[in-house]
């Protein structure tokens, strides 16, 4: 991987270079909370964000949308997608993406998904921690992978990661822009990690945890919690990792109609209905649970389904803690 550096003072040319990439978004302040947005001015953007409600999986996996249409007695395909620059992702979301592409890039790729995240640039952004996060835990707090370009805080400008051939085209592109690292960039660099690293307050033990959650199926720790949950299904909404969806038709005439997808929550009661009237997981407790075996069940191919950012915490209405949970269904077992 190569490292370069972006001088403060060149950093508002690099953001308009973008441009050129196609449309930008970035972390914007709406009110209380942080949304990725059109943006046209470095001024627009909030990069000290600690996380935005929606993660930036609502660019390829978007909320609600048409996917065919009927039209002269024919149904029609609606694949579109425009050129992107997603701007100021954290480690967190980068990988999130990771395990939505493995879902809708595996064969046979879903169309819709696989255009957009072709023609969209991926740039990270370095950040700290707060009351929510656990992404350490989960190894997800530095990306290696999945991104064009890094950008790590330095106290004169930012080192930049190059993580892709289209991060090296961008950059030779604009290489007037950047500069060597140096010693001391590496140093301050190197100081930003080891503090953010210990500046974690919330952990969760990986050792057992699959295991654990095998032994605690009864638990009385589900009960209590289930209890308490509203079964909004905001969890899924904002989960970058949530990828259930349900696709129906929208009739506007007699001869046209629209098929739409839109996101699903597995903590609706219809999410398990089937065929006959059966329902497989009919109660909230059964579908509460569901949801943390889904997340935090360790797979050998894939590794978890969570990546500690922290979002189901932050806006659940219940004031439900991912990690507190688990802690105590691992100590009902005692």
């Amino acid at each position: 991987m190569r490292y370069i550096k972006l001088p403060s003072e060149n950093f508002e040319k690099f953001f308009k270079s973008l441009e050129a990439w196609g449309t930008v978004y970035a972390p914007v302040r709406k009110g209380s909370i942080y949304s990725f947005q059109e943006v046209h001015d470095p001024s627009e953007m909030a990069l000290d964000y600690n996380r935005t409600m929606l993660p930036p999986k609502k660019f390829f996996f978007r909320p609600k949308e048409a996917i065919l249409r009927l039209k002269n007695g024919r149904w029609e395909d609606e694949v579109e997608a425009e050129p992107m620059v997603l701007f100021g992702l954290h480690s967190c979301d980068i990988h999130g993406l990771k395990i939505l592409d493995r879902v809708y890039l595996d064969e046979p790729a879903d169309p819709y998904y696989k255009s957009r995240r072709e023609k969209t640039l991926i740039i990270g952004i370095s950040c700290m921690p707060d009351e929510y996060c656990f992404c350490k835990s989960l190894g997800t707090h530095f990306a290696m992978d999945g991104f064009d370009l890094f950008l790590h805080e330095l106290p004169d400008g930012w080192l930049v990661r190059i993580g892709s051939v289209r991060g090296h085209e961008m950059a030779w592109e604009n290489g007037e822009l950047f500069e060597e690292v140096t010693d001391e960039d590496l140093a301050n660099f190197k100081e930003f990690e080891e503090r953010r690293a210990n500046a974690f307050q919330k952990e969760l033990p990986q050792e057992g945890l699959a295991d654990m959650l095998d032994l605690a199926y009864n638990s009385p720790v589900w009960k209590k919690y289930a209890e308490i949950c509203l079964a909004c299904g905001n969890c899924n909404m904002v989960c970058p990792t949530c990828r259930c969806y349900e696709v129906c038709d929208r009739w506007m005439d007699a001869y046209k109609a629209v098929r739409e997808r839109r996101y699903d929550s597995c903590f609706m009661e219809n999410h398990g209905l089937v065929a006959g009237g059966h329902n497989f997981r009919p109660t909230r407790l059964d579908r509460f649970r569901h949801r943390y075996y889904c997340k935090s069940y360790f797979d050998p191919s894939a590794g978890y389904n969570c990546v500690g950012c922290g979002r189901c915490d932050e806006f659940c209405p219940a004031k439900i803690e991912h990690v507190k949970v688990l802690e105590e269904v691992r100590g009902s077992l005692k």
